[in-house]
């Protein structure tokens, strides 16, 4: 039986998805900037998987902009609302612990000539609000921090972030990457305080190629891609239409309370069962209910991740989207060397089952004891 611990990197199309692509490619393949026939329903279904979307947001429709994915979506809240703003301010807050779709643009950004204050996590991989207001500045016009930790599973205040930076920083922007957080952690964006949230439809059982920037009601940005006007002007181009579709279904496919209530209880289990095994150590503070952290000193990771695939047991070793590096991420956080080279990251989705956990516990002692 194969056990798939690899949902932080990607999820599995769930069946509502796989049929919302199916009929986007053979019914519903028309432009939805077209007038005729099949163009009308095509743009008929767009706007139905853009409501299904911002229902799982909380947001008003007209305020969901489609995009490739999550990197898509973190690119142009980050660059357009430096251009927007660059002539207020040049200071950004962000934290070590981005993903990479964050601290790359970053970089572009300081090279440009913004001043970028990365802060720092504890052990446990948080940023606390006490460390936000001392990086506050009267020239700080965007603040950028993700709600769940992709691999610690630490999970920030973003509510009483986006507060504390509108009430320092009136005219700052707040952006949240909450890729990890979507669909796992309760939240509404009409009360969440953030200006921008990014998310993304292959993490909750959508396809890849699809993903979406909420943008507050009022805020307009500048433009990400120019040419025919789609996504309000927005994001020219002809949607992916079978991607978005996927997403919409995705989002109406699960029950929110109860995939997180089953999630939790099987972490809880997986934790316990680690808990117990010598040599194994916790990492992070792993507050996600799909997240584990773990490490084997003296054993490397990608040795772990061979032995448990030989068993059907597939995990990874920190962040797929940042091959073959150390983890900046625990790197940050300040963990010793020895247990970051052997640390991998155990991911959970509403598929996962007690079957699934007690497989994976089983391989993890038998792979430990081969790599002795």
């Amino acid at each position: 039986m194969i056990a798939y611990f690899d949902n932080s990197s990607t999820t599995k199309p769930c069946p509502e998805a796989v049929e919302a692509v199916n009929h986007a490619l053979c019914d519903g393949w028309g432009n939805p900037s077209s007038l005729h026939r099949l163009g009308i329903e095509a743009s008929r279904l767009l706007q139905q998987s853009r409501l299904s979307v911002a229902e799982a947001l909380g947001a008003q429709a007209d305020r969901v902009f489609f995009t490739s994915g999550g990197t898509e979506a973190d690119n142009w809240a980050l660059f357009s609302a430096a251009q927007r703003l660059g002539k207020q301010g040049r200071h950004i807050v962000s934290t070590a612990v981005e993903h990479h779709a964050v601290l790359h643009p970053l970089q572009q950004l300081e090279a440009r000539g913004f001043d970028v204050t990365y802060l720092k996590p504890d052990a446990n991989g948080q940023v606390s609000l006490t460390q936000l207001a001392q990086a506050l500045r009267p020239d700080t016009i965007l603040v950028s921090i993700m709600m769940v930790n992709n691999e610690t599973g630490a999970v920030m205040p973003i509510e009483k972030m986006a507060k504390l930076t509108h009430q320092r920083c009136p005219n700052a922007l707040f952006h949240t990457d909450a890729v990890q957080g979507f669909c796992k952690i309760p939240f509404r964006a009409a009360t969440l305080g953030a200006d921008m949230i990014s998310v993304s439809a292959h993490k909750i059982h959508g396809i890849k190629g699809a993903g979406a920037l909420y943008l507050r009601p009022g805020l307009t940005l500048p433009p990400l891609l120019l040419g025919g006007g789609q996504e309000r002007n927005y994001r020219s181009g002809t949607e992916a239409l079978p991607a978005i579709a996927a997403f919409g279904a995705a989002c109406k496919a699960g029950n929110l309370r109860a995939d997180i209530a089953e999630m939790t209880r099987l972490r809880n289990l997986a934790q316990d069962g680690l808990r117990k095994m010598d040599g194994v150590v916790l990492l992070g503070a792993q507050q996600a209910p799909h997240i584990i952290n773990l490490s084997v000193p003296g054993v490397r990771s990608q040795g772990l991740i061979n032995c448990l695939q030989d068993q059907g047991v597939y995990v990874s070793a920190g962040s797929a989207c940042a091959k073959g590096h150390r983890s900046h991420v625990l790197e940050a956080c300040g963990i010793a060397p020895e247990l970051i080279d052997g640390s991998i990251r155990v991911s959970l989705c509403r598929f996962t089952t007690e079957a699934e956990v007690a497989q994976l516990l089983c391989a993890l002692q038998q792979a430990i004891a081969q790599l002795r």
